[in-house]
This record gives structure tokens, sequence and C-alpha cells, in this order.
């Protein structure tokens, strides 16, 4: 099994930046994709972007994609999401997530470990 711990989160004004960090441990010696989740208030929990294991692939969700950059150590068994230009509605809590495999998912239900979340928000 992997544990997962996400940080990094706060309040930030608009136009500004954050990032996040999830840090892994457990079983992280098997190749794991993972992946960044967020959750706003009476939404659901929607897809932000995954990274394969070597960190060679990303993806992004069109809303965020050009102000969101995926990446993961693997010697620190850590992933970030450096997340740039916030708008108000990038506030969520995100929570990271992971699948043992080399490819990442997009689907919620692909992922079988979940951190407990890092709340962020964005002032206007």
């Amino acid at each position: 099994q992997v544990q997962l711990v996400e940080s990094g989160g706060g309040l930030v004004q608009a136009g500004g930046s954050l990032r996040l960090s999830c840090a892994a441990s457990g079983r992280t010696s098997s190749p794991y994709t993972m992946v960044w989740f967020r959750q706003a208030p009476g939404n659901e929990r929607e897809y932000v972007a995954h990274i394969n294991w070597s960190g060679g692939s990303t993806d992004y969700a069109d809303s965020v994609k050009g102000r969101f950059t995926i990446s993961r150590d693997n010697a620190k068994n850590t992933m970030y999401l450096q997340m740039n230009s916030l708008k108000p509605e990038d506030t969520a809590v995100y929570y990271c997530a992971a699948r043992y495999g080399i490819s990442g998912r997009r689907l919620e239900s692909e992922y079988d470990y979940w951190g407990q979340g890092t709340q962020v928000t964005v002032s206007s």
C-alpha cells in the first residue's frame, strides 16, 4: 500500500501562485502513477492532472492547462503541483491519489490510495 500526505495549501490572492506537495510512503518501490483531484464546496470531485511513473507523461484538465504544472521526484517519493495565475474558481480542497501501474488515468475510480486533502483558497 501507499500512504499519501498533501501539503502546501493556503490562502492566496487571485493571480498568485502556490505549490502543493504530495509525499508518498509505504510500498513505493513498485511503479505507481499519481494524480491531483479537487473538490469545491457543493461540487463533485474533479480531475486536475496526472503524471505517469517516470514523469515523462503528463495530462491536464482544460480548466488548468497552461497555468498548472504537475511533476514528481521519485527519489523523494513526492509529487508536486505548481499552480500559477490562480483564480477564485480554483478554490477547493486538493487531493492527491495513486494507483500501481505505469500509466495515468482521469477517472477517480481508478485510484486506490488517497491523501486527506489540502485547502486552497483564492481570494478575488
